[in-house]
């Protein structure tokens, strides 16, 4: 379909473009914020059109950005991508207390929880997240992401992956549906 043509050869790539000039520091916060929040609109006016795939579910993720965070645009995008690969997606939204991601991951059977935390003041909700799933037993893989998030503390935090971006995630969650599957 030209919708997801233009998902994938102009939309994202400008994403992609838009967050590595932000990590060369030719871009500030405002810009990337912005760069989101265009991207989401255009995901919104997109996502009709894009093709639904076989409604078999490849996976179910659990997207949450951690208690205390109300940025939440990156995890849209990332929700947005999984859902036009053909996983079913439970968008717990921004804010969202450890219990309730836990209780989402059993009740969804979840095999991968996705967290996200814009803010060095909010990442330190994490760990006490994947703690949570890790003593409720629950089976799914962790993956953390988030502009302040570096693979050095997804590691500290006890997360199964770590994602720089939507595209990194979606790639990292292919990989983390299978082992759990296994």
């Amino acid at each position: 379909s030209s919708a997801l043509g233009m998902m994938d050869e102009v939309l994202i790539p400008a994403l992609e473009q838009a967050g590595a000039r932000y990590e060369q520091g030719t871009y500030f916060l405002p810009q990337l914020l912005l760069s989101a929040e265009a991207m989401q609109k255009a995901f919104q006016v997109l996502t009709p059109y894009l093709p639904a795939g076989n409604r078999s579910s490849k996976g179910k993720i659990v997207l949450a950005t951690v208690k205390g965070d109300i940025h939440d645009i990156g995890k849209n995008i990332l929700a947005v991508l999984l859902r036009n690969y053909g996983y079913q997606v439970t968008d717990l939204g921004k804010d969202v207390p450890a219990a309730a991601i836990v209780e989402a991951a059993r009740q969804e059977e979840a095999d991968v929880v996705g967290l996200s935390a814009l803010m060095t003041t909010t990442m330190v909700q994490m760990p006490g997240v994947i703690e949570a799933l890790r003593e409720a037993n629950l089976p799914c893989q962790v993956i953390v992401g988030g502009a302040v998030i570096t693979p050095d503390y997804a590691a500290f935090a006890g997360a199964d992956e770590y994602a720089k971006d939507a595209q990194a995630a979606v790639t990292a969650i292919a990989r983390l549906v299978e082992a759990s599957r296994r």
